[in-house]
């Protein structure tokens, strides 16, 4: 799975309707240049590849009063928001993805349910518990990774780093039963994008032909 795909649907679904520079914009302000592969070509990529695929819906808009060519703004569609929610869904159980595709999911955690979100948790623990005993079929932690030449390093750093993650998701379990954040249906969401206009302290400056569009 990509990041690119949940972190632009997430965007524009955040903001209702968005052009590219906004959903950009967005993505630097989150620092995910520095995490994903969200480069501005394959945010305006996506954008496009989206929109031809029905899960975006692209709005032509006059140009500003400053001139230059009409800008197109992103809405997303009912089925652009189930792609959206799966694709959190899945990122969140699945424990052999890519640290941007976890990453971007525990972003847009709080669009689910608490108890659901809560629940697809204890799956990842699960699915970590299940794998980290495929490994241990073939590898004893106990013996120590000598047990295998300097190959066994290589066990032994898949245990620690799955250890690891079912932990820190164990502490993130406890904190969202305790209250913590506010998840959909509660209250106000968390905002998390820009508004039009708003500085980006951590913006690039790059420039892109895709922005101006």
């Amino acid at each position: 799975m990509s990041a690119i795909r949940l972190l632009v649907l997430g965007a524009v679904r955040q903001h209702g309707r968005a052009h590219g520079y906004q959903v950009r914009n967005d993505l630097e302000y989150w620092g995910a240049h520095e995490w994903s592969n969200s480069k501005p070509g394959s945010i305006y990529h996506a954008l496009k590849q989206m929109a031809k695929q029905g899960l975006l819906h692209a709005h032509e808009i006059a140009p500003s009063t400053a001139g230059g060519p009409p800008r197109t703004e992103y809405e997303i569609t009912e089925a652009g928001t189930e792609e959206y929610l799966r694709l959190v869904r899945e990122s969140l159980t699945s424990y052999d993805q890519k640290m941007d595709v976890k990453s971007a999911a525990i972003g847009f955690i709080v669009d689910l349910p608490r108890g659901e979100a809560v629940a697809l948790l204890k799956e990842r623990i699960r699915r970590i518990e299940e794998w980290r005993s495929a490994v241990t079929e073939h590898y004893v932690p106990e013996n120590g990774p000598e047990q295998l030449g300097h190959i066994g390093e290589i066990m032994n750093l898949w245990l620690h780093t799955a250890d690891a993650e079912a932990e820190w998701t164990q502490g993130l379990i406890a904190r969202i039963e305790d209250g913590a954040y506010t998840f959909a249906g509660e209250g106000d969401p968390f905002v998390g994008v820009l508004a039009e206009g708003e500085d980006n302290p951590y913006a690039t400056d790059e420039r892109h032909p895709g922005d101006a569009r």
